[in-house]
């Protein structure tokens, strides 16, 4: 077989651009806070939508399967097949790995790191069904004892220490982050019936005997008269039942940008509905897990990820983009492009895990509209996030009594707040340096047009959008305020960031007909659920993986 040629290469690399190679770029605010712009997987994500010319592969490698994606639903697939004696199989990384739960790390002054998230942040308590997810922290160590209980025991390093969030309202912050300061008694008492009947629905069970909402989403009730509330948005639903308490819609608001990316317009009322009532997860120590408890980790969710990553062995990791895969009767072929070392080599297996994004995989899959999925029909809405992650090296005063918490959101922002990286160490004095996480989805805006902007987007522009809590808070917006604080600033734009479960979601023909589809390309991917969580991307991992086992 040919080698790669350097003509060839160069076309290849033109193609997938230069954020290929360096997915971030170095801007400067107008007044000198350096800003690094981190783009994973756009320049090879737009060189698939331009159907790059195939590259002849150097090299061939037989394996019996092929993971494609190194996001929390390909390593899980790995991590099964792994657990399971299954050795034979190779992960093909893609653009970067972790994907959604992805890390980053500050190099201080003093010679020191300091890591963050680039991603998600937290996992809920996994709920009784969630039997995959407590395998998983039960091998970690993260479950201590009685896994598969009602309460298992939680190591209380990894629990969320107090205080666990905030609102900053009416000029003041408070405990908690449902709005109560300030707030008329008569929206209190219409926020206390709204969570009364969502206590009630997480024990209520359809005609099939399930628990209406659940995670894995697979795993809830299918009675048609509850999944009729899919054809309705969320807003529509709250203002049928009588809901319209403005601090109440704003914290309904606040929970479906933060979870999907989206407001409660675009909301499937379905999905709004099972945000609240789906997990409910417990531990032994209910004084330490409050119903709603998290998990969490100083570099949000990548723990998780380097966990299932160590039980690979080098030889099954693969570096590189998958940039075509077709199923070949008896085989499925898959060229692999890696750009670092100038190479692509083609695995012949006899089956793969298609664990990236499906409007991903529709570009590289041959054949998938004869598996009854079609991008333009059947792809879902994908929403834009920017993920702002701020090097302080002294903390903000703070006015008593509400110190700060690890979550610290904003009254009426269209930001979703900021995360205090260090919130979980534990010592007797604030650390020396920390990290700030402020969270935006662009929700409610067409995703192109975003996605177009933020490409476009300069230095200050992107930190304005950034900073808009922390200004809120601390008032650094003012530039010569912040720079008494922060020295460096790392934004994370994901044009593609998640599906977002809008209003007919649970009726997406094209995924269901993956899902159903009996070949030898298996898809995984949080894609399937039309939400993206943690645990929705591990379940089809796991799903993929115990079908080939």
């Amino acid at each position: 077989m040919p080698h790669l040629n350097r003509r060839q290469f160069l076309q290849a690399s033109a193609a997938l651009g230069a954020s290929a190679l360096l997915p971030a770029c170095t801007k400067m605010t107008s007044w000198g806070t350096p800003i690094t712009v981190y783009l994973p997987g756009m320049a090879a994500g737009h060189s698939l939508r331009g159907n790059t010319q195939a590259i002849t592969p150097s090299s061939e490698r037989r394996v019996k399967v092929a993971i494609l994606g190194s996001g929390a639903a390909g390593l899980f697939a790995a991590w099964r097949l792994a657990k399971s004696g299954f050795t034979d199989f190779a992960l093909v990384e893609g653009p970067e790995l972790g994907g959604n739960c992805a890390n980053g790390e500050f190099n201080t002054a003093t010679g020191s790191s300091i890591h963050y998230p680039r991603g998600a942040h937290y996992l809920p308590l996994p709920s009784m069904e969630s039997t995959h997810i407590r395998e998983l922290l039960f091998d970690m160590g993260v479950i201590e004892a009685n896994p598969y209980s009602e309460r298992p025991t939680f190591d209380e390093r990894v629990l969320i220490h107090s205080p666990e969030d905030r609102l900053f309202i009416n000029g003041q912050w408070q405990d908690g982050v449902v709005p109560q300061h300030g707030i008329p008694a008569t929206e209190i008492a219409e926020q206390q019936r709204f969570f009364k009947y969502i206590e009630k629905l997480k024990h209520t069970q359809g005609n099939d005997g399930r628990r209406l909402f659940c995670v894995p989403l697979a795993l809830s009730s299918q009675d048609p008269t509850w999944r009729a509330l899919d054809q309705m948005s969320f807003a529509q639903w709250l203002t049928r039942n009588h809901y319209t308490a403005l601090s109440l819609l704003w914290y309904l608001d606040y929970a479906c940008r933060d979870d999907y990316g989206i407001n409660l317009a675009q909301t499937s009322a379905w999905a709004g509905l099972h945000y609240f009532s789906s997990r409910g997860g417990q531990a032994e120590h209910i004084e330490k897990a409050h119903d709603g408890a998290v998990l969490t980790w100083p570099d949000g969710l990548n723990p998780l990820i380097r966990h299932m990553g160590a039980t690979l062995q080098p030889s099954q990791r693969l570096a590189g983009l998958a940039t075509r895969v077709m199923d070949n009767g008896k085989t499925v072929s898959v060229d692999v492009l890696n750009i670092q070392n100038k190479s692509a080599t083609r695995l012949i297996a006899d089956h793969v895990i298609c664990a990236m994004p499906l409007h991903v995989a529709a570009h590289i899959v041959e054949g998938m509209s004869d598996l009854g999925f079609d991008l333009q029909q059947h792809g879902a809405h994908h929403a834009p996030w920017q993920v702002s992650n701020f090097l302080i090296d002294r903390f903000p005063t703070e006015a008593e009594p509400h110190p700060l918490a690890w979550d610290n959101v904003v009254y009426g922002s269209p930001s979703l707040g900021f995360v205090n990286s260090t919130h979980q160490l534990i010592r007797t004095a604030k650390p020396e340096y920390s990290v700030f996480t402020a969270y935006h989805a662009y929700a409610g805006e067409d995703p192109k047009l975003v996605r177009q902007r933020l490409e476009r987007a300069t230095g200050d522009k992107l930190y304005q959008i950034a900073v808009r809590d922390l200004d809120s808070a601390y008032g650094w917006g003012n530039p010569l305020k912040a720079r008494q604080y922060v020295k460096q600033v790392e934004i994370t734009l994901r044009g593609h960031a998640m599906s977002s479960p809008t209003v007919g979601f649970l009726n997406n023909v094209g995924i269901q007909n993956l899902i159903q589809q009996n070949s030898r390309i298996q898809f995984a991917h949080s894609d399937l659920s039309g939400l993206s969580i943690f645990e929705e991307a591990a379940w089809w991992g796991d799903v993929a993986a115990r079908r080939l086992l």
